[in-house]
């Protein structure tokens, strides 16, 4: 799941993708994948591309939170939940340092 979102956010030039493994920290799933995109445009068009990918691969996609707000989409894919964020949502919430104690998980092979 995780791989193909990545995979697919990058696709559609998604900008700083990281994912965190909270597997030791949360209860909520195993990884946080958080991305962003430059327009409420582009984020759409990557949350799409995601859940259209996970839906080839037979992944559930359980919800889709934010989409007609474009500033901040989350979707929610069980096992791994996936943020979208416009620049200035992502740096206002900063889930990065709120979830700090997360390891970072090496996706470099899955990005062009």
């Amino acid at each position: 799941m995780l791989e193909i979102a990545v995979k697919a956010a990058d696709s559609k030039r998604a900008v700083d993708v990281v994912a965190l493994d909270v597997t030791q920290v949360s209860l909520l799933a195993d990884y946080f994948m958080i991305c962003s995109a430059n327009s409420d445009r582009q984020i759409n068009a990557i949350v799409d591309e995601i859940v259209d990918k996970e839906e080839e691969h037979q992944v559930t996609v359980k919800r889709v939170e934010g989409k007609n707000g474009g500033k901040w989409v989350l979707i929610d894919l069980g096992d791994v939940i996936v943020h979208v964020f416009s620049p200035s949502e992502r740096e206002f919430y900063n889930l990065e340092k709120l979830w700090s104690d997360a390891p970072l998980e090496n996706i470099e092979a899955w990005i062009d």
